[in-house]
């Protein structure tokens, strides 16, 4: 598909699992989930009980799982509160390894899109850690959001910002960026960095009319851009795993200082 064609409509909205905790992070997740779900779409919130913490309590074991079990149906709960008044919901409760949970739960509904909400991990610490929102940008077969507060139920995103290069990977997160931002009425911005090394700066242009265009990497373009938006678009080149490490969009998840979401070319 053609950079020009690919941009012409994104199922990006379409199917969306979010993960969710009993945190701060899992509500902004679960409101911004809500707020991003097509009208006529499907949405399901995912718990995972992860018993790992448990491992180690010995003759206490059933006592920490009981109380694990309770902190991810409480999670549930509050996730659900946050997002029926934006959108119908589905709730799912899992055991095991969240990571895993949630990329399977996502391929069993072949998702179109992943919410999760960031913890405030670094991004060396994310990748040490192995953070959930980390491992869902090296391995998820499909879209991320990592949601980042502040999320207003009423009016967010007000304030989108897309980055482009003229790929068909960017034409896919301008389409995405497009009809959020018309469907949600927010304002629409669309960068593109002169400075990266494969721009292609002409058909940039004729994806978008009125392009920005800046003359610095798209790194610094886009972390400067999200200290006044709401939400920030990029598209990812489909790598995965440790080739995904120091990518444009592994980096600005972690950066920048709003919700990001990664769109990756259709599978």
């Amino acid at each position: 598909m053609s950079a020009v064609a690919s941009e012409l409509a994104t199922p990006v909205f379409d199917r969306v699992v979010c993960g969710i905790d009993r945190s701060a992070a899992g509500v902004i997740a679960a409101r911004a989930a809500g707020r991003v779900a097509a009208p006529e779409g499907s949405l399901v919130l995912v718990a995972v009980q992860d018993p790992s913490p448990a491992v180690h309590a010995g003759w206490g074991m059933p006592k920490v799982l009981k109380e694990l079990a309770e902190e991810a149906a409480l999670g549930l709960e509050h996730g659900r509160a946050e997002t029926e008044p934006l959108h119908e919901v589905e709730t799912r409760l899992l055991r095991g390894d969240p990571i895993r949970g949630l990329l399977d739960e996502a391929a069993a509904r072949d998702a179109t899109l992943i919410v999760v909400g960031s913890h405030g991990l670094s991004r060396a610490a994310g990748i040490t850690l192995g953070a959930v929102s980390t491992a869902l940008l090296h391995e998820a077969p499909c879209p991320v959001l990592i949601a980042r507060g502040p999320v207003n139920a009423d009016r967010w995103p007000r304030k989108v910002v897309v980055g482009i290069d003229g790929s068909s990977d960017s034409a896919a997160a301008l389409a995405a960026a497009r009809s959020l931002a018309a469907r949600l009425h927010g304002a629409l911005r669309v960068v593109a960095a002169t400075q990266d090394a494969h721009i292609d700066l002409e058909t940039a242009r004729r994806l978008a009319p009125g392009l920005e265009e800046h003359d610095s990497r798209a790194i610094d373009v886009l972390n400067v851009a999200s200290e006044t938006a709401d939400l920030v678009v990029v598209g990812s080149r489909g790598l995965r795993g440790l080739r995904a490490l120091g990518s444009l969009s592994e980096r600005l998840a972690h950066e920048a200082k709003c919700s990001v979401l990664v769109v990756r070319p259709e599978r």
